[in-house]
């Protein structure tokens, strides 16, 4: 037995190493492993944080581009608000360049001092566009358009168009018809020698020009000076036929 007893505890001595090797080896691999899974969790966290990170970047991005799309539209509304035409009280924008500002009928002061200056009437334009013309009103269009020649006419100092041309049309028999508008501040001529506004199409009617200018406002607020040149003419295209490309210009309704 004593023969066998050193054995006994050699074999012994190597299980018991064996053994400890084992639990060694096991444990180590269990630590690198839950190594290698703190890692995959910490790059994990990381990329997660920098996937949120970039998305709360790009969010904000939209917000700021948001807001400086915001901030061009209010820009734009206050350009627009600040390019906005004025008008006056009876609706005028301000005058072209070369058409003297509208004087108001109720404060000009008429003198008995004789000037003069020169008128003319004219629906030449008609001639050009007969077919749209009224046929009630073909055989009234004299054969070269022109219904009062150009001619001197004397005024009163501090008189307006209006005044001018109601009192000449009457002088020369001329058929006058008008309505005053006080929305506009003056007298609106609606037909002359029987030709009225839209007798020649939806475009047509009465304009009036000084010195070959359109003024922008009704014929009782433009106040006639010395040697002007006031021709009253009829269009057929809202002015552009007789050289008034504003579209507005002539007298205001």
């Amino acid at each position: 037995m004593k023969k066998y007893k050193g054995i006994i505890i050699a074999l012994l001595a190597v299980v018991l190493t064996l053994s400890a090797a084992f639990f060694i080896g096991n444990s180590k691999k269990d630590i690198a492993q839950n190594t290698v899974k703190t890692a995959d969790l910490t790059s994990k966290s990381e990329n997660g944080n920098a996937q949120k990170s970039e998305i709360e970047n790009e969010e904000k991005t939209d917000i700021q581009g948001e807001a400086n799309r915001n901030g061009k539209s209010e820009e734009k509304a206050e350009t627009s608000e600040k390019t906005e035409i004025k008008t006056d009280k009876y609706q005028t924008e301000p005058t072209p360049e070369g058409v003297p500002s509208p004087v108001e009928p109720q404060n000009s002061t008429v003198t008995k001092k004789e000037l003069t200056c020169t008128l003319s009437v004219s629906c030449e334009t008609i001639l050009n566009n007969m077919d749209k013309l009224d046929k009630n009103k073909v055989g009234i269009i004299p054969e070269n358009g022109v219904i009062l020649a150009e001619k001197t006419a004397v005024f009163y100092e501090g008189e307006s168009v209006f005044n001018l041309l109601s009192r000449e049309m009457k002088k020369n028999k001329i058929h006058l018809e008008f309505v005053n508008t006080p929305i506009y501040n003056s007298a609106y001529i609606e037909g002359i020698a029987n030709i009225y506004e839209f007798d020649c199409g939806n475009l047509s009617g009465w304009m009036y020009k000084v010195n070959g200018k359109f003024p922008n406002y009704g014929c009782s607020r433009y106040k006639l000076s010395d040697g002007d040149k006031l021709e009253w003419v009829y269009t057929c295209d809202l002015g552009r036929d007789v050289g008034d490309n504003s579209y507005s210009g002539g007298q205001k309704e």
